[in-house]
C-alpha cells in the first residue's frame, strides 16, 4: 500500500536527493557501538553522502533501532561486508580512492586530501584501529590535527570533521549544485523515499 505523502515533503526529498554525493562515502570497520554508528550515520546524512559500507568481521552488526539519531538510518544506504578484499576491490573498481585514519609516519593531515574526488574513508574502533586485514589493502592514512593532550576524536565526531572537510571543498566546486546521481537513478531513489 503506497503512502500519502504531501507537496511539501516531496520537494524536501527531491531537494534533498539531489545535493545527495554518489562518490563520498565512508567505511565503518568493527565499530560495535550502536551509538556511534547512529552518530555517524546522522553526519552523513547532513553532509548529504548517499550511501556507507559497514565491515564487520570481529564485532557484531550494529543494532540501530533503538537508538536516538537511528531516523537518519532509513536516509542512508547501507552496504554489508565480512571480505576486506573484494570491498576494497569493489570500491576501486567504481573509481574511488581510499583512505584510512591513523597515526602512522606517513599519515597527512585531512586537509592535504583533495575531497572532490571520488573518497571512501575508513573509520575503525579508536581503540584498536584499522583492522589489520584492511591496513594491508589501504596504506593511505589521514588524520585531523589535534592541539591539546588527548591523541584521538571520538569515532563519530572525526566523521564529523572529515565530512565537513569534504563538504567545504566539495560546495566551492559547485559540487552540491549538480545531481550526482543520473536521472534514472533519482527518479529510482525518488519512489523508494516517498514511501519511507
Amino acid at each position: 500500500m503506497s503512502r500519502q505523502i504531501s507537496e511539501e515533503r516531496k520537494k524536501r526529498i527531491d531537494e534533498v536527493l539531489s545535493r545527495r554525493q554518489k562518490d563520498l562515502t565512508l567505511i565503518i570497520d568493527n565499530i560495535w557501538d550502536p551509538h556511534n554508528v547512529s552518530a555517524v550515520l546522522r553526519s552523513c546524512d547532513a553532509f548529504g553522502v548517499a550511501g556507507v559500507h559497514l565491515y564487520y568481521t570481529d564485532s557484531q552488526w550494529p543494532d540501530l533501532a533503538q537508538k536516538s539519531s537511528a531516523s537518519a538510518k532509513k536516509w542512508i544506504e547501507r552496504s554489508e561486508h565480512i571480505d576486506a578484499a573484494e570491498m576494497v576491490a569493489e570500491l576501486k573498481g567504481q573509481g574511488m580512492r581510499i583512505l584510512r585514519t591513523g597515526f602512522s609516519d606517513t599519515a597527512r593531515p585531512v586537509m592535504d586530501f583533495d575531497f572532490t574526488k571520488p573518497t571512501a574513508v575508513i573509520l575503525s574502533n579508536e581503540h584498536r584501529g584499522t583492522s589489520p586485514e584492511l591496513a594491508k589493502l589501504v596504506p593511505d592514512e589521514i588524520y585531523i590535527p589535534m592541539q591539546g593532550m588527548v591523541q584521538s576524536f571520538n569515532v563519530s565526531v572525526a566523521a564529523a570533521i572529515i565530512l565537513y572537510q569534504a563538504f567545504t571543498q566539495r560546495d566551492a566546486a559547485g559540487m552540491y549544485d549538480e545531481p550526482s546521481f543520473s536521472r534514472e537513478e533519482l527518479e529510482s531513489l525518488k519512489t523508494q523515499w516517498y514511501s519511507r
